[in-house]
């Protein structure tokens, strides 16, 4: 092997969490999904530790699919809204590039719905706590795996408030003490607010009230992805014709941001990676 080509690899070394909202083949194909099982995939290829979670959304065919519960990780409640909300935790593979898929699952959030829309088309109104369920569950079962990550990739709004608990919540568990965390920007995007209680819960350790207190009540999308950018290390542009006020947003804060590079991503995905986690 070449020297270069080598110490590129040596350097990719890295442990990356994927939070991913989407992912082939589990869900039909789109630009997020695809993007969901192709770049856990080309990262491991380089010579990375990788985790991969999604939601098990109710649409997931599990016989198909060949998921199983994990049951050492599964049993934890959730609090949410002052509900208990049980964690249930699936895995399966895809043979053909080795790679390992972690669900988070909720009868009441995820088994028993679609993914962000009823068959009607219509998004649902706890969306907002769907999410922060999604997004406790995946670092709730991380700690519990003994696994610390280098860097977590959020791809799709539904891992948006990820940073945010990495960032205060969750910053003195070992597992995310030098946790980097990168959010990628989809086209998709929810078209409603997440509800006027979707702020109240939110707080969960030191996410306080006053801590939420400068972003607005109604919480949008724009809303959404302000909170997710204002924790996080990189801001990737996923897709072409993304919220550009959420672009403009993260450049004034001089976040290391990388511009839509098309389908030839990962060797830019990968540069982002060494740029916010030298090591």
């Amino acid at each position: 092997m070449q020297p270069f080509i080598k110490e590129k690899l040596l350097n990719m070394t890295k442990k990356i969490l994927f939070i991913n909202q989407e992912m082939t083949p589990y869900v039909p194909e789109t630009e997020m999904s695809k993007i969901g099982r192709d770049l856990p995939q080309k990262m491991q290829e380089n010579g990375c530790e990788i985790r991969t979670f999604m939601p098990k959304w109710g649409n997931i065919n599990e016989r198909r699919g060949q998921l199983h519960e994990v049951i050492r990780l599964s049993g934890m409640n959730l609090i949410i809204d002052d509900t208990d909300h049980p964690l249930l935790i699936k895995v399966a593979s895809i043979p053909q590039i080795r790679l390992q898929v972690y669900f988070i699952d909720n009868d009441d959030y995820f088994t028993k719905r679609q993914m962000t829309e009823n068959k009607q088309g219509d998004e649902y109104p706890d969306n907002g706590e769907r999410a922060i369920f999604f997004a406790r569950g995946v670092l709730e079962t991380v700690k519990k795996l003994r696994w610390s990550p280098d860097i977590i990739h959020c791809q799709g709004w539904m891992g948006a408030v990820v940073p945010l608990y990495v960032k205060t919540a969750y910053h003195d568990e070992p597992a995310f003490t030098n946790t980097r965390v990168i959010t990628s920007l989809f086209q998709k995007q929810i078209k409603t607010d997440l509800g006027k209680n979707f702020k109240h819960c939110l707080e969960y350790r030191d996410v306080k009230a006053d801590l939420l207190k400068h972003y607005n009540e109604k919480f949008d999308f724009f809303e959404l992805g302000k909170l997710a950018i204002d924790y996080s290390d990189g801001v990737i542009e996923a897709s072409d014709n993304v919220n550009a006020e959420l672009l403009h947003y993260a450049e004034k804060k001089k976040l290391p941001t990388l511009r839509y590079t098309g389908e030839d991503y990962v060797a830019a995905y990968q540069d982002l990676y060494e740029t916010i986690c030298p090591k």
